[in-house]
């Protein structure tokens, strides 16, 4: 009997790991001989880094690089030098999470220093890029992000531009005589969870960049910006980025990596899935059962569950889902295909006792799960 145990992590609580190590210890109380493969997953946002080392079998390594603000940083990413895949996460280096609040606008940041994470990769002989894009403190379009690969954005007078949100507007003519030749043989994915245009309302700048730092004003001129960015790039590069899902993600790099890293957008959660090999290991499992720390209708969407679910859909194995919290109706559950679902919160408490408490409840859950489908 063949058991898939595929989670992601609860917030605050259990790592994706702990809560297979939890699930195995309640599954073997009633399933001794049982066959039980522990894949923990993870949608792209946080503690993906983690589970994609695992997958890969990576390095971490460590990279002087401009911050969003062109300070020096330390930043970090992920390099398996035997399978040649790199992961690199975009918040390391041009993220929010390295700026003060009064730091915060991108009007005046760049992803310079992802594309120096990305350079560096190359050198070291990266055959194939995996960037996840969550967490950005920017709104450049990919501008920098280029910059740091050899592209130059220049203006009317043929001067080069500073590669920040600020310019965009400024930029006439791409230079792409000089990139780096190792672009060529590397093949680039990008995690993308979001499907919203490359400008316009509903595009990077009115939705994100206010929560990054920018006024009603700047919004308005960064809008204006990627527009204009667009329409160079389609003429320059014969591609229409306001045409394509998710191009508009992470202030345009979305869109900047299809053009200036020939990149793929795909879903985190598919990313995780196929470093992990999840389609193949999962046939002929009995059960499969994943869980996160709350169970809403967020899930229902893009989240590492709906992943789980439709790979399990395909080769008709039933799903059930350990959870922290549960929100969503009998109805919910049955459209969505979960064959079973429960919240592991025992007793009447805190938040704080219950997430305490979270890897005995798991255990003592998968064992009450378990008894019912022996």
């Amino acid at each position: 009997m063949k058991f898939i145990i595929a989670p992601d992590k609860f917030k605050g609580s259990l790592t994706g790991f702990e809560f297979c190590d939890a699930v195995e210890e309640g599954l073997r109380m009633v399933f001794k001989e049982a066959e039980i493969f522990k894949m923990p997953l993870a949608d792209g946002g946080d503690g993906t880094m983690e589970v994609a080392r695992h997958y890969i079998n990576g390095d971490k390594v460590s990279v002087t690089v401009n911050d969003p603000l062109f300070r020096p940083i330390e930043a970090s990413y992920l390099y398996s030098k035997g399978t040649g895949i790199a992961y690199i996460e975009m918040a390391e280096a041009s993220g929010l999470k390295l700026l003060k609040d009064e730091e915060s606008n991108c009007w005046y940041t760049t992803t310079l220093g992802t594309g120096e994470l990305i350079v560096d990769a190359l050198e070291k002989g990266a055959k194939e890029i995996i960037l996840g894009i969550g967490g950005s403190a920017t709104n450049d379009g990919g501008m920098g992000m280029a910059s740091a690969l050899g592209y130059r954005f220049l203006d009317g007078d043929e001067e080069e531009l500073e590669p920040i949100g600020g310019n965009l507007a400024a930029v006439r003519k791409i230079d792409d005589s000089n990139i780096n030749p190792k672009l060529n043989g590397v093949m680039v994915k990008v995690a993308c969870d979001v499907t919203n245009p490359f400008y316009g309302q509903n595009g990077a700048a009115y939705v994100y960049a206010k929560q990054k730092g920018a006024s009603d004003n700047e919004i308005v001129l960064l809008d204006q910006g990627l527009t204009n960015f667009a329409e160079i790039i389609h003429r320059r590069f014969n591609m229409d980025l306001q045409k394509i899902d998710g191009a508009g993600a992470a202030g345009g790099v979305g869109g900047g990596a299809l053009i200036f890293l020939k990149g793929d957008l795909i879903s985190g959660i598919d990313m995780v899935k196929e470093l992990s090999g999840f389609d193949t290991a999962i046939e002929g499992a009995y059960w499969i059962i994943t869980g996160e720390g709350k169970l809403d209708e967020q899930t229902l969407s893009g989240k590492t569950i709906d992943g789980v679910v439709i790979s399990a859909k395909r080769k008709q194995i039933p799903v059930a889902a350990l959870c922290g919290s549960v929100s969503i109706s009998i109805a919910q559950q049955q459209a969505f295909g979960i064959e079973y679902v429960a919240s592991i919160v025992r007793g009447v408490g805190t938040l704080q006792e219950a997430m305490a408490k979270s890897y005995d409840n798991l255990v003592n859950a998968t064992y009450n799960f378990a008894n019912l489908i022996k």
